[in-house]
């Protein structure tokens, strides 16, 4: 799965959905053994489960990079190279 950003032991990674595409772009954090997926925009919490801190610090990170998120979705649903996200420090 194509990793587009990884910080304080966060991966962020989206999905390229050729053969069955999401109506909603999202993307797929994981902490650890937890993993949660996340809408774009909005930036809301769709599915799973991170802890309080991350989950906080993956929800800021998202608001900083709203705009390079959905630019990725649509790179991946047309089968493009994901461009690196910087991450939070």
């Amino acid at each position: 799965m194509p990793e587009v950003s990884r910080f304080l032991g966060i991966v962020i990674t989206l999905y390229m959905e050729l053969d069955e595409p999401h109506h909603l772009p999202h993307f797929h954090a994981r902490y650890g053994g937890y993993q949660a997926t996340f809408s774009i925009d909005p930036i809301a919490q769709l599915t799973g489960v991170l802890p309080r801190r991350q989950l906080r610090l993956v929800e800021a990170w998202a608001e900083l990079h709203q705009a390079e998120l959905l630019d990725n979705w649509q790179r991946a649903q047309i089968g493009h190279a994901l461009l690196r996200i910087e991450g939070l420090h």
